[in-house]
C-alpha cells in the first residue's frame, strides 16, 4: 500500500513537473549565464547604436518579433533571406530591424561561437526597443533556437489591417492568446508608422460606397486626407499613433476612443464590446495612472507572446548566421 502510494505521488509529481516544462515552453531564466553571460548586454548595445542614429527602428525590432512569433513560433524564421521565404511575403514587405539583429550575431558568434540564437536575439531587442521609447522593461527568458522552415505561404495567418475584432480574436486565440492580450499588443502601434496603402481605402471609397469610414471623427479625416490624397504615394509612411508616435504610452487608446484610429482593424476594436471595455481601462481620464496600468499589462502579454511555438533543447539549431539556415 506504502509503495503503491509513493508510486502514485511520484506520478503525479511528475506529470506536474512536465507539465510545467510544456506550458513554460522550456525557457529558462539565466539561460546563458555559463556559455555566453554578456548576451544581453550585446543586444542592447546593438540596440542602442541603432536607436542612437534612427529612433523608429524601435518599432521596427517589435514588429519583427511579432511578425516572427505568429508566423511558425519564435523562432527567427522570419529573419531568412532568399525565394518564398517570410521576409519576401507581403505581409512582411515593410519589416525593419535586420541589420541590428545582424550586428549583434556577429558580435556573439564572436564572443561565443555557435551559443546564442537569433531567436533569443529578436525578444531581447524588441524588449530593449520598447524601454528606449519610454516604454516598460521585462525580463526575457532564454533557450529559443532557431527553426529550419520560412515559407511565405505560412504568412497568411498574421493579423491584417482590413480584419474584424472576430478574425483577429480567431488568430490571437489560436496562438494561445486572449482578448485582453490581443488588445494591449496591438498597443505596440503607439509607436511607429504604416503606409498609406493600409489606409487610403478608409478615407476616399470605403466598402465602394464613394465615401470615407464612418468610424473615423471628420477632424481626422481631413487631416489623415491630406496625408495620404486618394492619387498620392501609397508608400508614404504615416504615424500610427497621433501626436505621439515615438513615445510609448496610452495615446494610442485615446484616439482609438475618439475615432482616430489609422487602421481600421484597430478602430474596430472600439466596437466590440468586450475589446471596447479593455480599450477604455487603458484610454481612460487619469493619464499617469491608467499609463501604468498598460505598462502592467504589456510585459505580460510580450512574454505569453515570446513563447508561442518555441523550439528548445535538440530542436532546430543555432545559426550561424541569422539570414542562413546553417
Amino acid at each position: 500500500m506504502t509503495f503503491n502510494m509513493a508510486s502514485l505521488v511520484y506520478s503525479v509529481l511528475f506529470i506536474f513537473v512536465m507539465a510545467h516544462v510544456i506550458q513554460g515552453q522550456g525557457l529558462q531564466k539565466g539561460f546563458y549565464s555559463k556559455t555566453c553571460p554578456k548576451v544581453e548586454d550585446i543586444v542592447k548595445s546593438s540596440v542602442q547604436k541603432a536607436f542612437n542614429n534612427d529612433v523608429t527602428v524601435a518599432p521596427g525590432l517589435l514588429r519583427l518579433h511579432f511578425h516572427d512569433c505568429f508566423v511558425q513560433g519564435c523562432d527567427a524564421s522570419v529573419l531568412i533571406s532568399g525565394t518564398s521565404t517570410e521576409r519576401t511575403a507581403f505581409a512582411n514587405a515593410n519589416l525593419r530591424g535586420f541589420e541590428v539583429i545582424d550586428d549583434a550575431k556577429t558580435q556573439l558568434e564572436t564572443a561565443c561561437p555557435g551559443v546564442a540564437s537569433c531567436a533569443d536575439i529578436v525578444a531581447l531587442a524588441a524588449r530593449d526597443a520598447v524601454g528606449l521609447t519610454g516604454g516598460p522593461s521585462w525580463l526575457v527568458e532564454l533557450g529559443r533556437r532557431d527553426g529550419t522552415v520560412s515559407s511565405a505561404s505560412d504568412v497568411s495567418n498574421l493579423p491584417a489591417p482590413t480584419d474584424s475584432v472576430a478574425i483577429q480574436r480567431k488568430k490571437f486565440s489560436d496562438k494561445g492568446l486572449t482578448d485582453q492580450d490581443l488588445v494591449t499588443l496591438v498597443g505596440a502601434y503607439t509607436i511607429g508608422r504604416t503606409a498609406c496603402q493600409f489606409v487610403q481605402y478608409r478615407l476616399f471609397n470605403y466598402t465602394g460606397t464613394g465615401n470615407a469610414d464612418p468610424s473615423i471623427s471628420p477632424s481626422f479625416l481631413s487631416q489623415m486626407q491630406s496625408l495620404c490624397p486618394q492619387n498620392g504615394d501609397s508608400s508614404k509612411r504615416i504615424p500610427l499613433d497621433k501626436g505621439s508616435e515615438n513615445k510609448f504610452d496610452v495615446s494610442y487608446f485615446k484616439n482609438l476612443r475618439d475615432g482616430n484610429g489609422v487602421l481600421e482593424s484597430d478602430q474596430r476594436l472600439w466596437s466590440d464590446s468586450n475589446t471596447k471595455s479593455i480599450v477604455q481601462n487603458y484610454a481612460g481620464t487619469i493619464r499617469g495612472l491608467l499609463g501604468l496600468r498598460f505598462d502592467y499589462e504589456f510585459p505580460k502579454s510580450m512574454v505569453k507572446m515570446g513563447e508561442i511555438g518555441v523550439k528548445t533543447g535538440s530542436q532546430g539549431e543555432i545559426r550561424k548566421i541569422c539570414s542562413q539556415f546553417n
